[in-house]
């Protein structure tokens, strides 16, 4: 996914839900799980509706009204240290 991917928030029960499109065309439904400081960023957690158990994690950045952006994490260090905290956030709610 590139640094700017289109995305369309839907509600949906109660829950927000947006669709990815991948650069080769591919689309996924997630689900909004949460968005979550680290470190001085916002990153954000969906969980894709393909009845897998993954879960997504992008950099999250505010552009507008109800518009935001979604941010690939390269640096595998970062990813690492974000995934440790969002393991660590849920967790916690258990």
């Amino acid at each position: 996914m590139s640094d700017k991917e289109r995305i369309a928030a839907q509600g949906k029960d109660d829950s927000d839900f947006i669709t990815l499109e991948f650069d080769d065309g591919v689309e996924v439904q997630c689900e909004i799980m949460g968005v979550f400081d680290f470190e001085g960023k916002e990153y954000i957690a969906l969980i894709p509706d393909d009845g897998s158990d993954d879960v997504f994690i992008y950099g999250y950045r505010e552009v507008g009204d109800d518009e935001f952006e979604l941010v690939d994490i390269l640096d595998d260090n970062e990813f690492d240290r974000v995934v440790a905290e969002f393991d660590k956030i849920v967790a916690e709610e258990v």
